[in-house]
């Protein structure tokens, strides 16, 4: 009964500063204050504020709250461990992904740009002697790319 009657006494006074406002010829912020102002009293004639009233003043209700609160607090536990331990679920299953379906071949330098269940040239599969790369002459860096701008022509 008592919450139904403050209710009922903020919507009046939240009516009476929407009149205040319209007589100040701000009649948008005076409707949006008469709608606000309105909300109480709809939730006590529907029944919400006698619901409400009903439950905060049971000791199962508050129990229920302890329960969900506590399990809130397991599973944010179990996510910062997770998160600290960097093994989620999500990066074991890309892990796993990137085991099985492997971009790069074990000799390459780059990724196949193929499809990959057809099978490589003998030439892309065979890896490159590193003496030759070791023993290059410090201007001989440029070379490939040398030969990358003169094929597209530049």
């Amino acid at each position: 009964m008592l919450a139904e009657t403050i209710c009922s006494a903020a919507s009046a006074a939240g009516l009476g500063i929407a009149a205040v406002t319209a007589y100040r010829k701000r009649f948008l912020a005076a409707t949006r204050i008469a709608a606000y102002s309105l909300v109480p009293i709809g939730l006590v004639l529907t029944g919400v504020v006698e619901w409400v009233s009903g439950i905060a003043f049971k000791p199962s209700v508050w129990i229920g709250f302890g329960v969900l609160g506590l399990a809130w607090l397991l599973f944010m536990t179990t996510r910062a461990v997770e998160r600290r331990s960097g093994t989620t679920r999500a990066e074991r299953r890309a892990a796993r992904a990137a085991e099985r379906n492997e971009a790069v071949a074990p000799g390459a330098s780059a990724p196949s740009l193929g499809a990959g269940s057809h099978a490589r040239p003998a030439a892309a599969a065979a890896p490159k002697p590193k003496k030759k790369q070791e023993a290059a002459a410090p201007g001989d860096d440029f070379s490939d790319i040398e030969a990358i701008l003169k094929k597209h022509g530049i």
